[in-house]
């Protein structure tokens, strides 16, 4: 991007640059008088969007200036910031667009008309560290992002959802999204959030080898005659092989690594190695274990009686 200096464009074009042509009235103000603006109103140059917010043409308005129109409409004082799946929007996540554009001010900060598909979420913890340093328009940082997004998500499942495709497209690391929650020690869906990004980092992080032991118990399922965690190509910890070795049957507990597009095919052509003499494989994300163990143990259940298993 070009710099103020190496244009020849006035201060306002500049700022209206920056801005993609969207421009608040109190910024206008800086280089406009009252009437000027008004004159620039009445011969449909600018148009009015929101309260005192234009975008300086008469054509449509682009989902780009969308976000403008949403941050200079809902802050008071100084702009909001981009906040949850709509900032996540600008640093690259994809499959996840919302409609409504998000964005957060302070708790102080008084209730304007924020113009219809602009959602404001007001917040007494926005420290430095979950700002982002040259995003425009302004935005808070992946990791707040993701925390965010999974707390205003429709569901819990689609709270998850969004977590882990946050690492599945390497927006995020465990190590900062742990940092943002301790900042956010009231964070709704903070405990799903920490579990979900533990998942989708796997490592350490990752579920327990003997909680799968444990519901194979409480189901009145037989105990598995293998099971072992091994480190993948990348160095973590997978968990997998939980092998039912009497009855030809092999569940695999997944964690982040079945999110990366090399390791996915590699655990695709082990499946199919594995069913070509005849075994069988059953998959499960490690928080389906954790939090719908019903469903694991009836499908569990329902391989083992058709490969001939009788339950006591």
């Amino acid at each position: 991007m070009p710099t103020h200096r190496d244009t020849d464009a006035d201060e306002l074009s500049w700022l209206l640059y920056r801005q993609d042509q969207v421009v608040c009235r109190s910024q206008a103000r800086r280089f406009l008088t009252g009437a000027a603006i008004r004159a620039r109103l009445d011969a449909g140059r600018w148009r009015a969007v929101a309260r005192s917010v234009y975008v300086t043409h008469n054509g449509p308005v682009t989902r780009r200036q969308r976000r403008w129109i949403a941050v200079l409409s809902a802050g008071a004082a100084r702009p909001a910031v981009l906040a949850g799946a709509s900032a996540l929007e600008c640093h690259g996540l994809k499959g996840y667009r919302t409609e409504a554009l998000h964005v957060l001010i302070p708790a102080r900060c008084q209730d304007r008309d924020t113009p219809p598909g602009v959602v404001a979420h007001r917040t007494s913890r926005l420290p430095r560290a979950d700002l982002h340093a040259v995003g425009l328009p302004p935005r808070t940082v992946p990791a707040r992002s993701l925390v965010d997004a999974a707390q205003w998500a429709s569901s819990d499942d689609h709270a998850r959802a969004i977590v882990a495709a946050g690492f599945q497209q390497r927006l995020v690391d465990f190590d900062e999204v742990a940092a943002v929650l301790r900042r956010m020690p009231r964070a709704h869906r903070r405990a799903l959030t920490r579990e979900t990004a533990a998942d989708a980092a796997g490592g350490a992080h990752s579920l327990p080898e003997g909680a799968f032991l444990r519901l194979c118990r409480r189901g009145g399922l037989p105990t598995p005659t293998s099971q072992r965690r091994r480190r993948d190509a990348r160095g973590r910890w997978r968990y997998l092989d939980v092998y039912f070795e009497e009855w030809g049957l092999h569940v695999e507990i997944d964690g982040g690594q079945h999110m990366e597009v090399r390791q996915w095919w590699d655990d695709m052509r082990r499946q199919n190695e594995l069913w070509i003499p005849g075994d069988r494989v059953l998959r499960f994300p490690s928080w389906v274990v954790r939090h719908r163990p019903g469903e694991v143990i009836a499908q569990i259940r329902a391989a083992l009686i058709a490969a001939g298993w009788r339950p006591h």
